[in-house]
């Protein structure tokens, strides 16, 4: 019994040595002071965020791949092997018994054929977006590039086209900046569902299509009953991970790239982090403009994201909110935000020194609905008329204003019940500039506390204030109570209404 623990451990501790081995080999060799970025958090804290990430607010995200197939929402490759499930239901009825056929599949019916990267593009950069982040991975273990070590990719099978590659090329050519979102972290846990057999009914113990060893490469092998949290804790998992997504970074060299987890891995991750900026210091002749984001608390190493939800505050480190218009990917009947929702969320998120990074829900084929079009049109008239305001802004000294009546809420992760109204009023400015967003349409007079006489927050005397997207001449006052701003005779279409203010100097 001894004798067997004392060859686990070494094995155990030679397999964790070759993984050091191995990330230590694939690092680039620059001279030392090319690469000032290393693996430890000391390092990591001399990072200074870029002028592009902090100017550009907001984003579009291609949350998209072959789990769109079934037209049923995220997480279909895994729920499908769930028994009982929606997704499982639906799976049987319409494909058959995961022993039979399961998600590889799935995979081939993506055929992307309606998928026109270059229009879209164009479409979001109209619709105001500075940046755009492709799909990399998604837990699914299907990559949507070009990879030598996953022969589970978009280029060999399904739409048979370089995915990341093709997205790229369109970005650039818009003058976006582009980003890369990997989603393989949690890939080795959340997939061990395809393992599993039914319970009971008349395929009870048959084992699903993830058992069979043939396909192993794209469902993983068998984790430890104990390895059940969101990033695996198999080092030799966690080595798969560091080769995949190197790849994916020397393939590409994106400006942006996102992790669906906290920072992956402990060392495993700072490494890929500090080659990530490195690699970027190379590229841009000794400046580094990368971004690197995830989800846990940045301390200055990287930008924090935010899934579905925002912060309360202001934050001191610039960070990120990360949503979808609706579902993660297409699902029938879905419902959408629409385009005052989103254009709410993105003034928010603004005010506070965050970014906004949306996702746009593709149909399987890779067009867009007309619903979708509709929305991402309005939020593109808005941002024509009002984005002086938010490009390149930063926060006030506070973010904004709330209703008296507004109940006090911690914000965060997946909480976007905001029910803004026209009492919500949020800040940014630009040098001797503030602009003052009104989250509704007014319908009396604004009336903004923070600017009265008396606010300590009023330092300067107002020299001028009018309606962004307006040639209208307002009517204002400020008292020892408030600036009233006398509600415009001609409001614009749109309901966010922003007011720029000038102070003299």
């Amino acid at each position: 019994m001894k004798l067997n623990l004392f060859r686990k451990c070494s094995l155990l501790i030679l397999l964790v040595a070759g993984i050091a081995f191995s990330i230590s080999a694939q690092q680039p060799k620059p001279p030392v002071a090319e690469r000032p970025y290393k693996p430890t958090d000391e390092s990591l804290r001399q990072y200074q965020y870029p002028e592009w990430f902090r100017d550009a607010k907001f984003g579009i995200w291609s949350h998209w791949g072959p789990q769109a197939v079934p037209r049923q929402g995220d997480w279909y490759a895994k729920r499908l092997y769930q028994e009982g499930s929606p997704g499982y239901k639906y799976h049987v009825e319409h494909y058959g018994h995961p022993s039979e056929f399961g998600y590889k599949d799935i995979i081939p019916l993506w055929k992307a054929e309606r998928w026109d990267p270059e229009k879209l593009m164009e479409l979001y950069k109209k619709t105001g977006a500075k940046y755009f982040v492709s799909m990399g991975t998604h837990h699914d273990n299907f990559f949507l590039w070009n990879s030598k070590l996953n022969n589970w990719n978009s280029v060999n099978m399904g739409p048979k086209k370089d995915v990341v590659a093709l997205w790229q090329q369109a970005a650039k050519k818009q003058g976006l900046k582009f980003g890369v979102s990997e989603h393989l972290g949690a890939s080795y846990t959340w997939f061990q569902t395809s393992h599993g057999a039914d319970k009971q009914g008349p395929k009870a113990g048959v084992p699903y299509d993830g058992a069979n060893l043939d396909y192993q490469d794209l469902y993983h092998a068998n984790a430890t009953p104990d390895d059940k949290d969101w990033l695996t804790k198999n080092p030799a998992f966690q080595l798969e991970w560091y080769r995949s997504i190197k790849e994916l970074v020397d393939n590409y060299q994106p400006d942006l790239l996102y992790s669906d987890s906290k920072m992956p891995f402990e060392d495993v991750g700072r490494t890929l982090i500090s080659l990530f900026y490195n690699q970027d210091i190379t590229k841009n002749n000794g400046k580094l403009e990368a971004v690197y984001t995830c989800k846990q608390p940045s301390g200055g190493l990287w930008v924090e994201d935010v899934e579905r939800g925002v912060k309360d505050t202001i934050i001191q480190y610039p960070w990120q909110t990360d949503t979808s218009i609706g579902d993660w990917y297409y699902r029938t009947g879905q419902k959408y935000k629409t385009g005052t929702e989103v254009i709410q969320m993105l003034v928010d998120i603004v005010s506070k020194n965050g970014n906004l990074l949306i996702n746009v829900v593709q149909t399987p084929e890779g067009d867009l609905e007309p619903d979708m079009l509709a929305i991402l049109e309005e939020i593109g008239v808005w941002t024509n008329a009002n984005g002086e305001g938010i490009y390149g802004s930063r926060p006030w000294k506070i973010y904004g204003e709330k209703p008296s009546n507004t109940p006090v809420a911690k914000r965060g992760r997946f909480d976007e019940n905001y029910k803004f109204t026209s009492k919500d009023i949020r800040f940014t400015t630009k040098g001797n500039t503030l602009y003052a967003f009104c989250l509704g349409k007014p319908e009396t007079d604004v009336m903004i506390k923070s600017l009265a006489k008396s606010s300590k927050l009023a330092d300067k005397a107002i020299a001028s204030v009018t309606m962004v997207g307006s040639k209208e001449k307002i009517s204002w006052k400020q008292s020892a109570d408030a600036l009233t701003i006398k509600k415009p005779a001609n409001m614009p279409t749109w309901q966010v209404i922003a007011f720029k203010i000038e102070f003299k100097k």
